[in-house]
Order: C-alpha cells, then sequence, then structure tokens
C-alpha cells in the first residue's frame, strides 16, 4: 500500500478505475523525477558558504551561515535561480546589484553568484550523473499507458542536461523550463505560469491537468492555477508545509500508488468544488 500523510483520501480511492478524470500531468523535474535536489542543495551550499566567509573577512561582518535544510526549504527550493539568490542575501540583510545572465560567475552581483551555483552544480552532474526515482518512472508509465499526456515544468536552467544525463528527456512531451521561461516572460513559482504553458502546450486545461510537486512554491502555483488535483511528495521532510500551503494529497512516494486511486481523488475534488 502507498504511503501517504493524508489518510482521510483513501475512502476516495476505488477498486475499479473511474473514467477518465484527467487528460494531462505536469511533473516537477528536481526531487520528483530525478534525484537532483539534493545536488542542487549542495552547490548552493558550497557557493554560499564560499560567498559568505569572502565577505565576512573583508568586511568583518559577523554572517550567519547559510543553513540546510532551513535556508533551503526557505529562500531558494522552487524558486528560479537569480530569485533564490535574491531572497537569500534578503534574508542576511545583504543587498548586491542584480546584474544580468551575461555576468561571470562570481560574487558581484545576484546573477554572478547564480552562475557560479550553475557551474557548481553542473560540475557534480558531470562528474557523478543524475539518478532518478524509480516509482516516479513507473507511475508516468501507467499513465502513459492510458493515454494521459505528460509534460515537465521546472525553475531549472539545466533541464536539457539533467534529463540527458538521467535518460528521461524522451517521458515527456514538452518542457518549461528556466530557458523557456526567460524567453516567453514568465513567472516563477509560486505564480503558475511554466505549469499553465506545460499544460497549453499538452493541448489540456487546468481544469483537466494534474501537477505534481515537492516544492511548497510549487503546490502553491499549483493552488493558483486552478490545476484538477496537486499532489505533492514530501521528499524533504515538508509534509505539513506542503498540505497547508495548497497540496491536495501528500505522499512520501509514488511507491504503489495507482491510476486508479488518481482518478477517484480528482473526481472526489471535483465534486466538492462549488
Amino acid at each position: 500500500m502507498f504511503s501517504r500523510h493524508d489518510s482521510s483520501a483513501s475512502k476516495c480511492s476505488t477498486a475499479e478505475a473511474p473514467a477518465r478524470a484527467f487528460d494531462a500531468v505536469v511533473f516537477d523535474m528536481d526531487g520528483v523525477v530525478t534525484r537532483t535536489a539534493e545536488v542542487h542543495a549542495l552547490a548552493w551550499r558550497r557557493m554560499f558558504d564560499a560567498f559568505l566567509a569572502r565577505r565576512a573577512e573583508e568586511s568583518g561582518e559577523a554572517l550567519r551561515p547559510f543553513e540546510y535544510p532551513a535556508d533551503y526549504l526557505a529562500f531558494i527550493d522552487g524558486r528560479p535561480r537569480y530569485e533564490g539568490v535574491a531572497a537569500f542575501l534578503a534574508s542576511r540583510n545583504i543587498s548586491l546589484p542584480p546584474g544580468t545572465p551575461d555576468d561571470a560567475p562570481g560574487d558581484v552581483s545576484v546573477a554572478a553568484l547564480g552562475n557560479r551555483k550553475n557551474t557548481l552544480f553542473n560540475e557534480i552532474v558531470d562528474a557523478e550523473g543524475v539518478g532518478v526515482f524509480e516509482s516516479t518512472l513507473a507511475f508516468i508509465a501507467a499513465l502513459k499507458a492510458e493515454g494521459i499526456r505528460i509534460g515537465l515544468a521546472t525553475s531549472s536552467r539545466n533541464s536539457a542536461r539533467v534529463l540527458a544525463s538521467s535518460g528521461t528527456a524522451e517521458l515527456f512531451e514538452t518542457v518549461v523550463d528556466g530557458l523557456v521561461s526567460a524567453r516567453l516572460g514568465l513567472k516563477g513559482k509560486p505564480e503558475p505560469d511554466i505549469f499553465t504553458t506545460a499544460c497549453a502546450q499538452l493541448g489540456s486545461t487546468p481544469a483537466r491537468t494534474v501537477v505534481v510537486e515537492d516544492a511548497v512554491t510549487g503546490v502553491q502555483a499549483g493552488r493558483r492555477g486552478g490545476f484538477a488535483f496537486t499532489l505533492g511528495l514530501a521528499r524533504k521532510n515538508n509534509a505539513a508545509a506542503l498540505r497547508k500551503h495548497g497540496a491536495d494529497l501528500v505522499l512520501d512516494d509514488l511507491e504503489g500508488f495507482k491510476l486508479r486511486d488518481l482518478y477517484g481523488l480528482v473526481l472526489a475534488r471535483r465534486e466538492l468544488q462549488p
């Protein structure tokens, strides 16, 4: 039996799958499909630790170090990279010019710090590769077998590299990532832009689409976008926060979670809506 944090939802699952309740599912990437959330966290920590140490040495300021997972979850998780940098710096009362995406990796601007983090992330990926959550891949296979359309929506600008390294690129009919967002002028999570864009590219509507996320900003985006159902995966011991901010159901993992369970849950939620 699948592990869930919302046991009351079990009454919504049925022995026989109801009529198809949705047409598409849009997955987040890091921490949902690929085991890259830990890689991102490590890259962020290395970048901020080095930056804070240099700044403290130069200015004599007493700066509280980057704390994982507290700072990562509060300021970084799910946000576009430069927004994450700016949010963390603000938490330490540090102000840097925004810079531009062309800034060389360093610490002269928000963008330069973000680019340094990206360099570190790519170094780790190239050295160690990218793992996947097999339970998510199995669930995607079950969805595809039923003709459900599958998309990916991520704040990452490295999706092509990560998907290629993990061998998962062909699973998704459309990918809306940080590069697409920059090109189209999409707002980052918690706004729903990347999910609604992926949804439209799949030929679906939010009312007929499910979102699968592991970040608070992601489930907020699912709720704000009016999606049929937002499924939260508590990979970071954040079940309560996911539930509080918009997840309709929170699971530890997709292992054992059946498509008929999701059909029943989506239909039950639809019946409760005014």
